[in-house]
């Protein structure tokens, strides 16, 4: 104890303490925004790979509907579609 308080004394000491607490924890960019931010542009970054999946896979099956009898099983398939004869059960699982 006798040992850390004349290094407290020094004037550069409690300058370096201060500086350090003012940008850890009262600047405008502290740690704690600059965590925040880190983890909002990851989120983000994983929005924009699943949103360009989907991108590609909404161009696949867009190149596919070009031919009619896929465009008929699409249509039925996931859209639920139906001929003027025919009834439709849609059967869920939860």
């Amino acid at each position: 104890m006798k040992h850390i308080f004349p290094i407290l004394k020094n004037k550069f000491t409690i300058t370096t303490i201060c500086f350090l607490a003012y940008i850890i924890f009262i600047d405008d960019n502290d740690i704690f925004y600059i965590t925040n931010q880190k983890n909002k542009l990851s989120e983000l970054r994983s929005r924009n790979n699943k949103m360009k999946n989907q991108l590609s896979q909404t161009k696949n099956i867009l190149k596919k509907i070009e031919n009619l009898d896929y465009l008929e099983a699409y249509a039925r398939e996931n859209k639920f579609f139906k001929k003027d004869d025919e009834d439709i059960f849609v059967i869920t699982y939860k």
